[in-house]
This record gives C-alpha cells, structure tokens and sequence, in this order.
C-alpha cells in the first residue's frame, strides 16, 4: 500500500509547499516546523489503519464509551535528518517508545556511494508495529537497508514508512525489496539528479533543518 498525501487537497499541501520555497527554507526554524506538522498529520493518517478497542471513561457527569488504540508502534527516525519529522510523529503518538538509526552515504574511489549503518538503537520490535521516517527517499536505499537489517533482528509485525518527498526511482526500489511495506509520502518527484538528490525536492533536509554539516 502506497498512500501519498498530495494527491489530495488539505493542509499539508500547504506545508509541503514551504518546506520546498527557497525563500523560507532560510528560516531554519519554520523548516522544522513545517517538518514536524507534516508528521503530524502522516501520525493521524497512519492511526486510522491501527486496531481499536472499546473501553469506558468517566467523566464528571457520566460514563462514556470511546475507542482507543489496541498499541502503540514503535517510531524510528534515521539520523539526523529525520528528528524533526520523527518529533511529529512522536507528538501525536506521544506513549510509543522510539529507536535511531545513523545511517549515511559513504563516496567510494569511483565516485559512487554505498550506505553505511553505523549503529541502531532501539527496544525490542518483536511483535510491534513500526514506523520509519526518513524525509527524503531518493535512491530508496538507505531504507531499504535499514529495514532489512531491523528485519533481521526483529520479527516485527507491521511496517509502515515515511518519507516527506521521494522519487519515482526510490519509491519502485523500496516497493521491490519491502513489498509488505506500508508507504506514507508527502509527494512523489521523478528526478535524480547524478548525485542522487531528488529534482525538483527541496535540498539536503538535515542542513537544512540543523545547519551545513562539513
């Protein structure tokens, strides 16, 4: 299942829209911001798809009968990048337990690059539903990779990712190698650039969000 959330007219576009303008990209603050609804709002789509039970409440003039969530998931975030769209999530899932991921693009001789995991950090996933966000799903492959190796650790019940911009490219590769995969993207661009960075997109989401890193 592939749900993007520009397909359909909300809020979000508008999010979306300013996380991709130049201009307010210079306002560091306002781009987390930004960052930080859109996972809010993935939170609530992915919450409709979550099992419910009926339980009862008191209040101060009687007893009602609401529906609550069965579990909380487990959100992970790939380093650094992901923190203020994991922080979105987080807000609306606001009991789950989280795990971290450092994960990045390592060039070799030939001017290529290979994704590097450098550690995880997490509880238990056995039987947990979870949710990886990373902003920017380009090649697909830091994903992929990061997934396999949560998967080979972990019998996890549910997987759900989520990107704010990703290409046609990354989206096939990540639909190919995760096929049980739920997928949660703000838009879907059909570019690469030779470098690997997603046209027309937004730019390197981390500098963006915390600084240009060295």
């Amino acid at each position: 299942m592939t749900f993007i959330l520009d397909q359909n007219n909300s809020i979000a576009n508008h999010f979306l829209a300013e996380l991709r303008d130049a201009q307010i990209q210079q306002d560091s603050m306002r781009f987390r911001k930004n960052m930080e609804r859109l996972g809010e709002v993935f939170a609530y789509e992915i919450s409709k798809t979550m099992g419910y039970k009926e339980k009862a409440v008191e209040t101060s003039l009687g007893t009602a009968r609401v529906r609550v969530m069965n579990e909380l998931p487990v959100l992970a975030t790939i380093l650094r990048a992901g923190l203020p769209l994991h922080r979105g999530l987080l807000n609306y899932f606001d009991r789950a337990d989280s795990a971290f991921i450092s994960a990045y693009r390592k060039t070799t001789k030939g001017h290529q690059f290979i994704i590097k995991i450098e550690y995880i950090s997490a509880p238990s996933l056995d039987g947990k539903i979870l949710v990886i966000a990373d902003p920017m799903i380009a090649t697909g492959e830091s994903m992929v990779l990061c997934c396999k190796e949560l998967l080979a650790r972990y019998e996890i019940k549910e997987l759900h990712l989520v990107g704010v911009i990703a290409s046609k490219l990354g989206l096939d590769h990540i639909e190919a190698n995760l096929p049980n995969a739920k997928l949660w993207i703000g838009s879907l661009d059909e570019e690469l650039t030779t470098k690997s960075y997603i046209v027309p997109g937004l730019g390197d989401a981390g500098d963006l969000s915390f600084g240009i890193k060295e």
